[in-house]
């Protein structure tokens, strides 16, 4: 790839452009940490689900949207708190 100039893309430049592109499709990126409890179910779902990390991540915030519309965000909590997850 090349910009404007003729010269060849830093990978600076093509990590950017790559930012803004998915910014111009409304897409957001969301950074974090995860616990070693996270860590763990998240290994587990993306090993059976095959997803990569925007999915995994867009899926889990909108199950979580639905859990919290249905009033279900402290049993879900409390069934993560007994086994340890």
């Amino acid at each position: 790839m090349t910009n404007s100039t003729g010269k060849a893309l830093t990978n600076a430049e093509k990590q950017q452009r790559y930012r803004d592109k998915q910014k111009q499709s409304g897409k957001k990126e969301l950074r974090g940490y995860l616990t070693p409890e996270a860590l763990s179910c998240y290994e587990e779902i993306q090993q059976k689900t095959d997803w990569n990390d925007s999915t995994l991540l867009s899926n889990a915030i909108r199950l979580m949207y639905a859990a919290h519309k249905c009033g279900q965000v402290g049993i879900l909590n409390s069934w993560l708190t007994e086994h340890k997850r």
